[in-house]
């Protein structure tokens, strides 16, 4: 029997092993359940030795929570005034900085805004092509994504030395928040160095921002999504779908052609274009059914459909459709629920 080092058995894990990392989306405060969807993805792949990157300001709350993450071995994080609002430019030099260290194999994000933002970035960098909207993980160089507004599942296989994508959080279930034990190592070192020569290089410079508050749950994370399209005539009519969803504690989305309309702002819009979801239940109202809008909320787990065109392709995904005036169904919908309760 031949016995090894312990640096030889770190080097032979380092570079003989699935390195995959997780870069955590947060708000400086919470860790995004859209993290516990990407961990998840990463564990589909055999031998996966899975870490989470938590790169923010004073964010020692989330390096917390992303530690008890069950799976995950070791949680980098760097804490950093430029770090705080998860810019591009001042996350790409850590990530990548990490991979070289660290001999990634794997570089995963979900594919929401914030993963979108920044690993096309670090992909570029890496000098790899980049995978979006990963939807299933069949090994280690073989991935799904959806194609053609999700008519189509392409399976595509990359021999890049690192695999850099977004992972369509609905496609996975949610990592345990709690049961794990991960190694926290802070990275402060050398990779804050990496974010002020990015920072003055690229000139980047946060400015303000706006955010719209609201009662109800977050669109992509809510049990319960009610829908208004074009049959929704007006802004002002979306008061009924608002009162819908309250009874039964959930959001409010759109359609691209309500957005467009002007109807409501872009930031509810669901689809290809907008927000992918997958709620429990999906109530589509006044929605004809576009491809582009169906491949944002087809996965939701029940789907009701209401409009008066009983040819609306809305129907064709639809579990449960009700053709009849949306006007008079909604009212009366919301006054059953109401009762009911």
């Amino acid at each position: 029997m031949n016995i090894v080092s312990p640096n030889t058995l770190n080097y032979i894990i380092r570079n003989y092993s699935t390195q995959c990392l997780v870069v955590a989306e947060h708000d400086n405060k919470n860790l995004m359940a859209s993290t516990l969807n990407a961990v998840t993805a990463a564990s589909k792949i055999d031998g996966a030795n899975i870490s989470v990157l938590v790169a923010g300001s004073k964010c020692s709350s989330v390096v917390d929570s992303a530690s008890k993450i069950k799976g995950v071995s070791t949680v980098y994080h760097i804490d950093h005034p430029q770090l705080e609002h998860g810019l591009a430019e001042s996350i790409t030099p850590v990530v990548v900085g990490l991979s070289n260290k660290q001999s990634l194999t794997h570089i995963f994000s979900p594919a929401t805004n914030f993963g979108k933002n920044f690993i096309p970035r670090v992909a570029a960098n890496l000098d790899v092509s980049a995978l979006s909207e990963i939807t299933s993980i069949q090994n280690g160089n073989t991935f799904k994504r959806p194609i053609y507004a999700g008519n189509a599942i392409a399976t595509v296989t990359s021999d890049e030395k690192v695999k850099v994508g977004t992972i369509r959080t609905t496609a996975f279930e949610k990592a345990p928040a709690d049961g794990g034990s991960a190694q926290k190592v802070a990275i402060d070192d050398w990779a804050a160095k990496l974010v002020d020569e990015s920072v003055q290089q690229t000139g980047i410079k946060w400015v303000s921002q706006e955010v719209v508050k609201s009662e109800r749950p977050e669109l992509t994370s809510a049990r319960v999504v009610v829908s208004g399209g074009r049959g929704m005539k007006s802004g002002d009519n979306f008061k009924m779908l608002e009162e819908l969803a309250d009874t039964m504690g959930g959001a409010v989305g759109a359609s691209r052609a309500a957005v467009d309309s002007g109807f409501v702002s872009n930031d509810l819009q669901v689809g290809q274009t907008g927000k992918v979801v997958a709620p429990e239940l999906y109530i589509a109202v006044g929605i004809s059914g576009a491809i582009q809008h169906l491949a944002g909320m087809k996965d939701s787990k029940v789907i009701v459909a209401i409009n008066k065109d009983a040819e609306a392709p809305i129907f064709q995904v639809a579990d449960i459709g009700l053709v009849d005036d949306l006007f008079k169904a909604v009212p009366a919908l919301t006054e059953a629920i109401k009762k009911a309760k």
